[in-house]
C-alpha cells in the first residue's frame, strides 16, 4: 500500500510540476510576460476586463507563445506514450516510437509535400498519412510471414523504414538545393517553430484517439508481459489488444511527428526514466511516462528557442541530452535491460 501511495503521490507531483513548467515556459522569451499581463490576457477570453496590457504582448502569447507550448507538451506526451506501449508491446526496452517506421513515413510524405507543394498543411496532412500508411504495411506484410508475430512486425518495419528513408533521400536528391532541400532538412530535424493553434486542431484529435485507450488499457499491457497463453486464461486476447495498443500508439506518433518534425530519443529515454521513478506497472507507469515525457519536451523547447539567437532545432538537442544519458542507464552497475 506504501509503495502504491508513493506512486500516486509521484504521478501527481509530475502533473503540479507540469503546470509549473507551463506558466514558466509563457512567462519567458525575448519578450517577458509579466503575471498580471499573462492572467489578465488569459482571463479577458472569458471576462470583460478593461485592456492593461500592450497589444503585442496580446499577440505574442495567443498566436506564437501558447500554440507552441501547447504543441510542446501534446508531442512530447505522445512520443513517450507510444515509446512506453511499443516497450510493453514487444517486451524491448530498445523499442522506441519509430520501430515501425512511422518516422520514417512521415518524414517521406513531409519531402514529397514540400518536392510537389511546399504548403505547410499539406506538408502535415501528407506527413500524417504516410505516418499511418507505413505502419499498416508494416502489419499486413507482418501478417503473411510465418513465425513469431512480434519478430515479424520489428523485421517488417526495418525493411519499410528502409525502403522510404531511400524514398526520402531520393526526394533530397532531387529537390532544389535553393529552396525545397534546405526546408526538406530541416523539418527532419525537428521543430516546433511557427507551431499555430491550427497545428494544435489538427493534432489534438488523433492525439486523443491514441492517448485515452492507451491510458485507460494500460492495465492490460501489464497482461501482455505474462505472454499470450497466461493472458488468454484470465480472459484477454493478447493479439487483440497487442494491435488496438500499436494502432493508437501509431496514431499518436503520426500526429506528432507530423507537426513537429522528427523528434528522436523522446520515447526512447522517458520510459526508462519513468520507471525509475514509479516502477514497471503500467497502471502507473503510463500517466508517469506521459506528464513527464510533456514535462521534457517543453524543457528542452525552452533551451531551444531561448539559448541562441538562432534556434536549435529539438531533434538535434534531444539527440545531445537522450544519448548520453541512455549510455548512462545501460552503463550502471546492477542495470539490468
Amino acid at each position: 500500500m506504501g509503495k502504491l501511495n508513493r506512486n500516486n503521490v509521484v504521478v501527481l507531483s509530475l502533473g503540479i510540476l507540469l503546470i509549473f513548467s507551463i506558466i514558466i515556459s509563457i512567462r519567458l522569451g525575448r519578450y517577458p510576460i509579466p503575471v498580471q499581463e499573462l492572467l489578465g490576457i488569459l482571463l479577458s477570453k472569458f471576462y470583460p476586463i478593461e485592456k492593461f496590457w500592450p497589444e503585442q504582448v496580446e499577440i505574442v502569447l495567443l498566436n506564437i507563445r501558447l500554440p507552441r507550448i501547447l504543441l510542446a507538451c501534446l508531442v512530447g506526451c505522445c512520443l513517450s506514450a507510444a515509446g512506453a506501449a511499443y516497450q510493453g508491446v514487444f517486451q524491448n526496452p530498445m523499442a522506441a516510437p519509430d520501430v515501425l517506421g512511422a518516422s520514417q513515413g512521415a518524414a517521406f510524405g513531409a519531402a514529397l509535400a514540400i518536392l510537389c507543394y511546399g504548403n505547410s498543411t499539406l506538408i502535415t496532412l501528407s506527413a500524417f498519412f504516410f505516418s499511418l500508411l507505413t505502419v499498416a504495411l508494416v502489419y499486413l506484410i507482418s501478417q503473411r510471414t510465418r513465425g513469431k508475430t512480434i519478430l515479424a512486425l520489428v523485421l517488417s518495419g526495418i525493411m519499410i523504414s528502409s525502403l522510404f528513408s531511400a524514398g526520402t533521400s531520393f526526394i533530397k536528391l532531387v529537390a532544389d538545393p535553393t529552396d525545397q532541400l534546405p526546408a526538406i532538412t530541416y523539418w527532419l530535424m525537428g521543430s516546433l517553430a511557427g507551431a499555430k493553434f491550427r497545428d494544435v486542431l489538427f493534432s489534438i484529435i488523433p492525439m486523443s484517439l491514441g492517448l485515452i485507450p492507451l491510458l485507460l488499457l494500460r492495465w492490460r499491457l501489464n497482461v501482455l508481459t505474462l505472454g499470450d497463453d497466461d493472458a488468454r486464461t484470465i480472459g484477454v486476447n493478447a493479439r487483440k489488444i497487442r494491435l488496438l495498443i500499436i494502432i493508437c500508439a501509431t496514431f499518436v506518433t503520426a500526429a506528432s511527428v507530423s507537426v513537429s518534425g522528427v523528434i528522436g530519443w523522446v520515447g526512447l529515454v522517458i520510459p526508462h526514466l519513468a520507471r525509475k521513478l514509479v516502477g514497471n506497472n503500467f497502471n502507473h507507469l503510463m500517466p508517469a511516462t506521459m506528464l513527464f515525457g510533456a514535462i521534457f519536451l517543453l524543457l528542452v523547447d525552452n533551451f531551444s528557442r531561448n539559448l541562441f539567437t538562432t534556434e536549435i532545432p529539438l531533434g538535434i538537442l534531444t539527440a545531445f541530452i537522450g544519448a548520453p544519458f541512455f549510455i548512462y542507464l545501460i552503463t550502471r552497475k546492477g542495470e539490468s535491460f
